[in-house]
């Protein structure tokens, strides 16, 4: 299993390069030239449990690897590609404290996931209230007929 998993985190940073480019500092950041790319990254790397979990844990406040690295039956290699996944997705950032180089959430990047995933929900929601409404307009005249029969039957 652990053999899988490696191997499925290295095919992914292989695919993931293919959105990434070396910035002046040397670092691989996310080509942010087209907002899909952005989002492509981000759902790509949200689509794996172990770093939905990360994410889940990181809403808790910074942590190191070693501490992400706890509740998973992973090597801590593996999750600091996880976690360099990502970083790349421009999920989360990392900043330096002395010795540790603790994982912070990007929460600018989770509003704009939610941002693109709302502006499609209201739609549909506008689309429910609208089918609400003929539905009560349609069931509205059935009653009054029922009870129109209703009434001459007695």
């Amino acid at each position: 299993m652990l053999l899988t998993t490696n191997w499925l985190i290295n095919k992914f940073i292989d695919y993931s390069s293919v959105l990434t480019h070396e910035n002046e500092s040397g670092e691989m950041t996310v080509d942010t030239g087209n907002d899909d790319d952005l989002l492509n990254a981000a759902f790509l790397a949200l689509s794996d449990p172990v770093r939905r979990s990360l994410i889940s844990r990181l809403s808790r406040g910074p942590a190191t690897v070693n501490e992400l690295a706890e509740p998973f039956a992973i090597t801590k290699q593996a999750v600091s590609k996880h976690i360099q996944v990502l970083e790349q997705a421009q999920l989360v950032t990392r900043s330096r404290d002395a010795q540790r180089r603790p994982v912070h959430l990007n929460p600018a990047r989770l509003e704009a996931l939610t941002a693109w995933i709302d502006q499609y929900r209201l739609v549909r929601e506008a689309q429910f209230r609208s089918l609400d409404a003929v539905l009560r307009s349609n069931a509205a005249p059935a009653a009054a007929v029922k009870r129109t029969d209703n009434e001459q039957s007695t």
